[in-house]
């Protein structure tokens, strides 16, 4: 007689389908798990940009030279510039950014102003959208102008800025009413005093962007920097003092002591609260200097 074995036991629809609800149920936590949840962190901000892996840039607005200055290292902003007699022969300017808008361009030139610097780009992302017509009507009413990239170190590489910079108005031309562009190099607006950089690594980032700069134009970018920063930063590092003129905040009545490398400065920032814009400067020498470094 045939010996009939027990098999399994026949399932039914319904124990089917709960199993598979239970497996795809299982694969769905591990996804998430692993994952995180979709919507955890939604600040662009955070998130790599298509273009190069940089990062979106939150407040470009606010961020013009000497903004994080004055937050940091603080300093008397009464507007009036120090006693002519105490200085060499100098040549008043300003520099300007998109927080002023439409700039006043005659009025300035009428109260004696005759140079001025223009943002026009930070990162590799935002470009300044008065940019026209603050350096555009700088030149116009007969001003010596050029202008200004707020660099952001941990955005993307110092070659990328400095070709995003003269792509979009940073470059320069033998005309005689243009100043070689400044690289605005301050605390950071977003985070880490020194953008997550050790000395050494923000060295070699500024090495790129000013060797770019120059590959492109010809001209040796002035640096905007406070000695604080420039100290903190680069271990005040001597490497940029013999090439690259120094363009230098502090507001007071004297410069103070400079970063390591420069024997003298070409601009002082000297207030962030001067008549009809609030960035005013003067240049360390008289008007055939300063017509000699737009010359080149």
């Amino acid at each position: 007689m045939p010996v009939h074995r027990p098999g399994p036991t026949p399932r039914t629809p319904g124990a089917l389908i709960g199993l598979l609800a239970a497996l795809l149920s299982a694969l769905l936590t591990a996804s998430f798990a692993l994952s995180g949840p979709a919507f955890a962190d939604d600040d662009p901000a955070d998130d790599p940009a298509v273009d190069g892996g940089t990062k979106a840039i939150p407040h470009p607005e606010d961020d013009w030279a000497g903004s994080q200055i004055l937050k940091h290292e603080g300093g008397s902003t009464t507007g009036e510039p120090p006693s002519p007699a105490d200085l060499l022969a100098t040549v008043e300017g300003v520099d300007v950014s998109s927080h002023q808008g439409n700039v006043a361009w005659s009025t300035l030139w009428s109260s004696g102003v005759k140079f001025a610097y223009v943002k026009g780009t930070e990162g590799t992302s935002y470009t300044n959208p008065y940019f026209a017509q603050q350096y555009n009507g700088s030149y116009d009413v007969g001003m010596i102008r050029g202008a200004y990239h707020f660099a952001l170190p941990d955005n993307s590489s110092g070659a990328a800025q400095a070709n995003y910079f003269v792509d979009h108005g940073g470059g320069w031309s033998k005309d005689g009413k243009t100043l070689p562009g400044a690289l605005d190099m301050e605390y950071n607006p977003y985070g880490a005093t020194c953008y997550g950089k050790s000395a050494s690594a923000m060295v070699s980032w500024i090495k790129d962007f000013t060797s770019t700069y120059k590959s492109r134009t010809g001209r040796d970018p002035v640096i905007y920097t406070s000695t604080s920063w420039w100290k903190s930063c680069t271990g005040n590092s001597s490497a940029f003092g013999g090439v690259n003129p120094l363009w230098i905040p502090r507001y007071g009545s004297s410069v103070g002591e400079l970063p390591a490398g420069w024997g003298f400065h070409t601009i002082w920032q000297y207030t962030s609260s001067g008549p009809t814009v609030g960035d005013h400067n003067l240049f360390n020498g008289a008007i055939d200097r300063l017509k000699a470094l737009a010359n080149g």
